[in-house]
């Protein structure tokens, strides 16, 4: 039986360069109707364990559409652990080309996780990302807003901060329509926000990542990064530091986890006696946050809410 063909693609905004290993076949098409069609006519239908992409701004979204339609394995894989690969193999030079044999390289021999499409997800994490963007803008203005002395850059910078604020109005009632449209959504959006501490916000923020649930408590900590990692040589013994994840997600947290360690009695214990034990403030504080995280993880795996009889503060969308 022949060994199966492994596929690299490296996504541009107008083609894809296509390498298949360890056959060395490479080619290019367009990236567009025309060329994912011929994409699908050249690729060796029935011998194929994986393609791997990586994500390059939206510009990947409609081609790993189409594959996965086709019946193809797709495979995102981490632009930074790619990169990494390479140097580890000695590829120093980079094109597109070059990074289309990488891809392929690196699912033939690296472990990664099938992409499943979930449309209603996508779309709520399309909706969080976009309202993130007019909230980190309003904490801009807001600053702005502070030193400002001129009259006229005053009036200007609140009538941006009225658009802002209708606009992040906007994008909640979507968020609620999405999930209220999801009986599914609706049932994890309901466990979420039966912990004390975690709001609606946090609570559309985690909706969008479908791993949550689906994986165990050392895996969601690493793909948040908020799992501690090792810095230990024979009989040196170095700090432990959170490195990579969802910088957005963990980002999101962090409010949430202030206000869970004051109100939520047993993240206030667990708080409490970190810092008994002599823990610096920011590192009880990201281990409230690793807590919660990898115990909401739990809750949707097990379909448990918080405590039972609990009534949760926010409102749930209704179905």
């Amino acid at each position: 039986m022949s060994e199966p063909y492994n596929v690299g693609i490296d996504v541009s905004i107008d083609r894809l360069d296509v390498a298949i290993r360890p056959s060395g076949r490479a080619f290019c098409v367009t990236n567009d109707a025309a060329g994912w069609a011929e994409l699908l006519a050249r690729l060796p239908r029935g011998a194929i364990a994986a393609i791997g992409l990586e994500p390059s701004g939206g510009y990947e979204r409609e081609v790993v559409r189409i594959l996965l339609a086709a019946g193809f394995s797709v495979r995102r894989i981490n632009p930074n652990k790619l990169r990494q690969f390479a140097r580890a193999a000695g590829a120093l030079a980079k094109n597109d080309r070059i990074d289309a044999r990488l891809i392929a390289d690196y699912i033939t021999v690296m472990p990664t996780r099938v992409v499943e499409r979930n449309p209603a997800i996508e779309r709520l994490a399309e909706t969080v990302t976009m309202r993130r963007q007019p909230c980190d803008e309003q904490i801009a203005v807001e600053n702005q807003a502070s030193h400002l002395e001129d009259a006229l850059l005053q009036r200007i910078a609140k009538r941006r901060l009225i658009r802002i604020k209708a606009d992040i109005v906007l994008l909640d009632k979507r968020l609620a329509e999405l999930v209220a449209g999801q009986p599914d959504l609706v049932q994890r959006f309901r466990l979420l926000c039966s912990m004390p501490g975690v709001g609606a916000t946090l609570a559309y923020t985690l909706l969008a990542l479908p791993e949550l649930g689906q994986i165990g408590r050392k895996q969601i900590a690493a793909l948040v990064g908020l799992a501690p990692y090792a810095f230990d040589s024979g009989r040196f013994r170095g700090q432990r530091h959170i490195y990579g994840g969802r910088a957005a997600v963990r980002n999101t947290l962090y409010m949430p986890a202030l206000a869970a360690f004051r109100f939520n009695p047993a993240l206030r214990t667990f708080h409490h006696r970190l810092v008994a034990a002599g823990k610096k403030p920011k590192v009880a504080i990201v281990a409230v946050m690793r807590k919660m995280l990898t115990t909401l993880n739990a809750m949707l795996r097990d379909g448990n809410s918080w405590t039972d009889g609990y009534t949760s503060r926010h409102t749930v969308p209704a179905i």
